[in-house]
């Protein structure tokens, strides 16, 4: 009570005082006794960084915006040895044709940049085309960042494994395997993709294709579970049409792929909703309807599904609680606390095109 009333009292006198005139403020120490706060609580309101009161935050903005008061960041960063930035690295060794404008990779980059700013953060953002073992080395030991997340293992699996052995501040967006050493968040492919099969053969599907890429430890999972599921269910197994992510790519690999079948597929799981697009775009131009003739199903979860004509199936990874738990978990690492893998439950969102 004591400590709360002198805050008052020294607010008040930094109102009476400022009216006519501006106080100037040299340092965040001198900033802090104005605000009749610690330096550290100071420090966390104005980068936004750590736990402080919204009526806190708030006040203690005010008076910095009034006092037109900054604090040298530059110089903190100096003597706590943090850049307050993160980095987020895209590996794309299965695929070179995919980009961050990939709607994926811009809606989970966006989530992350939101978490970031909500901690203090800033984002460093790389697309990486791995040449050889030490792209990641390369980035870490420039200096420019406190932590990394590795969106996506990728064909990279081995690699991460090597570096999270001896660089601790790392997650990464991906599914978690057996003994594995690097921290991962991620949805439950497996289970994924059994749902999604699931769906379909709950819709009356009889004959069930696998759309998508194939390569990489997610993609696998997400087959492994559809193709679990249409055995389960006494069906023909699980056919495999393998396409590129790219978009336009994707739509030739399927196109092609589908004309040379000597019967069309009545369900199809895409592996991920950008497939699913280029799926139903390729059924449209064989004289297909979807869902009368074809339902299709995508992966992700991405808000551009719903908007699509139909609206797009899918299975829902949970992009902005990953982005989220991604975040929380790497700012643990940074302050040099252990960390456990988690996994995500996927939720099937059912709509039009299914």
């Amino acid at each position: 009570m004591l400590r709360r009333g002198i805050e008052g009292l020294r607010l008040k006198a930094w109102s009476r005082d400022t009216k006519d005139q501006m106080v100037s403020v040299k340092n965040l120490k001198e900033f802090a006794e104005l605000a009749g706060v610690s330096t550290a609580t100071a420090s966390r309101a104005l980068t936004g960084s750590g736990r402080v009161s919204d009526e806190t935050r708030k006040r203690i903005s005010a008076l910095a915006e009034k006092l037109g008061y900054q604090p040298n960041i530059a110089a903190r960063n100096l003597r706590t040895q943090r850049t307050m930035t993160i980095g987020v690295l895209v590996p794309l060794g299965h695929e070179a044709l995919q980009h961050l404008s990939d709607p994926f990779f811009n809606t989970m980059t966006g989530f992350l940049a939101d978490a970031f700013a909500e901690n203090g953060y800033d984002m460093l953002l790389s697309r990486v085309l791995p040449r050889n073992d030490r792209w990641m080395d390369r980035f870490i030991a420039s200096g420019r960042v406190d932590g990394i997340i590795v969106v996506g293992q990728s064909d990279q699996f081995h690699i991460i494994e090597t570096v999270s052995r001896r660089y601790r501040p790392m997650v990464v967006w991906g599914g978690h395997s057996p003994g594995q050493h690097h921290c991962s968040i991620g949805s439950d492919n497996r289970l994924g993709g059994r749902l999604a099969a699931m769906h379909l053969v709950e819709r009356g599907c009889r004959r069930i294709a696998y759309a998508g890429p194939v390569d990489g430890s997610e993609f696998g999972e997400r087959i492994d579970g559809a193709r679990m599921a249409v055995l389960e269910a006494g069906l023909t197994p699980l056919q495999e049409l393998p396409t590129h992510f790219e978009p336009d790519a994707a739509y030739a690999d399927v196109r092609q792929k589908l004309e040379t079948l000597s019967e069309m597929p009545d369900g199809i799981v895409a592996g991920s909703d950008v497939t699913a697009i280029s799926v139903i775009r390729a059924l449209r131009d064989l004289g297909r309807r979807v869902p009368d003739d074809v339902r299709v199903i995508g992966y992700d979860g991405l808000p551009i599904g719903e908007h699509m004509s139909p609206p797009l199936s899918t299975i829902d990874q949970q992009l902005r609680h990953g982005a989220q738990l991604l975040t929380e978990t790497l700012l643990r690492r940074i302050g040099g606390e252990e960390t456990a893998s988690q996994q995500i439950e996927p939720r099937l969102i059912v709509r039009a095109s299914s």
